[in-house]
């Protein structure tokens, strides 16, 4: 459900250097859109509007993925297979049909009407006869595949600079938002440099801010003050010290993360081991801190696909892209077959924040692409990433744990049971946990003073959807691809 109106990033590994590169694939706010602009609309915090509503136009940037899918087959493709190629099987796929998938069908059926159905917005054009695709139900896209087709023939001029960011700003304009052709025509990627911290013998990549990974990196750091190998990893002591960590990594996030080119990030706040150490030292064992963490108007995103890809010569690409919300803003131009994200709705409307909304700048981003690699040889360990907006760095952070602590396999570090901190203006913050983890426990975390729901069903896909590579070596020294792939989403795991 996420798709080209959306943004995306990149972590490559190129194994014949050891080097790990990224693509910032997010895109840019309209240059009209100030604070100014929005409080004569009416979205202010003077007026109780903490953030710009998810189905606000104005919540629509430039939709940066079409250039980050292009630049990530010129800067790390092999060459030797041209665009038209590549987009083949999804050109086909949006032709002839694909079978809809239970979780993404109950994903439609909860927000179909979200979708903008009216004579400025083409959101019926993702429903079947008015309704949502049913389970099993065979789903065709002619005008996406058509867009797509454009995108192989005439790479990012054919998003950027034609028909389709014609239709685009004519959406966005007539529900009243202030995208432009200038906005779409300079929009461009970043080759960002990757950032790391060294967690008890692996190295974790992350992308650099305006993303989040900075969060999974600095609570990484606070835990690895602690003996976690001899914790037993279905216990309230072990699930506590996560909570506590990605709580103030989180705290330090919501304050720190912004687009750097606007203002510099001070990445030292987030890497630092010394400063990790102070932060451990906040840490209660035997209580949950009473501190609220939250950010006003927190938006929690859906609609977002991972996935990760090792190929025969030891490279390896993990990629994320998302719309955000599901059906991002709800806004579908006219002859094009995708929704248009609302990553706008990130930003602050506090004129004293880093992450205030202004022209020609990036939000604060949720979806963060994973690597690691050995710290003593800079190979390849595993490429991994999961879904679920401010889930993502609590994600990160459970399933390395599980890997790196507990030498769980791929799988089962995928499987196993999640907890899930939802930081909004609840105090103490409500800590989900996933069905699986046993009643005493549960207890225990609430005798510490954890604000705790039990999740279950399909309410479980709030713990994100994850996939996973690790690569591994017999005896023999043959390497061995072992993968694991969601149990909570449509994902798999695959050969070829």
């Amino acid at each position: 459900m996420t798709g080209l109106g959306g943004d995306c990033f990149v972590l490559f590994y190129d194994n014949k250097r050891k080097m790990v590169k990224g693509i910032n694939g997010s895109g840019r706010s309209p240059k009209k859109l100030t604070l100014d602009l929005l409080s004569e609309k009416g979205i202010s915090i003077e007026k109780g509007i903490k953030k710009i509503p998810r189905s606000s136009a104005f919540s629509v940037m430039v939709p940066g993925a079409a250039a980050g899918w292009i630049d990530c087959v010129e800067n790390f493709g092999s060459g030797k297979i041209s665009l038209e190629e590549i987009f083949r099987p999804a050109i086909q796929l949006a032709e002839n049909g694909f079978p809809m998938h239970e979780v993404t069908a109950t994903l439609y059926l909860e927000n179909y009407l979200h979708l903008k159905t009216n004579d400025t917005s083409c959101g019926s054009d993702l429903l079947i006869n008015g309704n949502p695709p049913k389970t099993g139900q065979l789903v065709r896209n002619q005008k996406f595949a058509e867009v797509l087709k454009d995108l192989a023939k005439n790479g990012k001029k054919g998003f950027y600079k034609g028909r389709i960011a014609e239709e685009i700003v004519k959406t966005v304009q007539e529900n009243g938002g202030c995208l432009t052709m200038e906005d779409m025509e300079s929009h461009c990627s970043t080759y960002d440099e990757p950032i790391f911290t060294d967690y008890r013998g692996y190295r974790v990549w992350e992308m650099p801010p305006n993303g989040q990974g900075v969060v999974a990196l600095m609570a990484l750091n606070i835990l690895e003050g602690y003996d976690l190998k001899n914790e037993n990893r279905m216990s309230s002591s072990l699930i506590h010290k996560l909570i506590e960590s990605t709580n103030l990594a989180f705290e330090q996030g919501f304050k720190g993360i912004f687009d750097p080119s606007i203002k510099p990030v001070n990445l030292e706040l987030f890497l630092s081991k010394k400063i990790a150490e102070e932060k451990r030292k906040r840490i209660n064992l035997e209580k949950a801190s009473s501190k609220n963490y939250c950010r006003s108007g927190l938006n929690a995103g859906a609609d977002t696909v991972y996935f990760c890809v090792v190929d025969n010569d030891g490279n390896a690409c993990s990629f994320i892209n998302s719309i955000y919300n599901v059906f991002g803003s709800g806004l579908v131009p006219k002859n094009c077959g995708f929704a248009l994200q609302n990553r706008a709705s990130n930003f602050s409307l506090r004129d004293n924040h880093g992450n205030c909304v202004g022209p020609k700048k990036r939000s604060y981003h949720t979806i963060i692409p994973g690597m690691v690699t050995h710290v003593s040889n800079n190979e390849l360990f595993a490429c991994f990433g999961n879904t679920g907006a401010f889930m993502q760095p609590q994600g990160h952070v459970q399933v390395l744990s599980n890997m790196i602590d507990f030498g769980m396999t791929p799988q089962n570090a995928l499987c196993h049971p999640r907890y899930c901190v939802k930081y909004h203006n609840i105090k103490p913050h409500i800590v989900y946990l996933e069905k699986g983890i046993p009643e005493k426990i549960i207890e225990e975390l609430k005798g510490l003073g954890h604000n705790v729901i039990v999740v279950s069903e399909f309410s479980r896909s709030m713990f994100g959807r994850g996939q996973i590579i690790q690569v591994r070596y017999d005896e023999q020294g043959n390497r061995i691809l072992w993968c694991g792939s969601e149990s909570r989403s449509d994902g798999c795991a695959l050969g070829y």
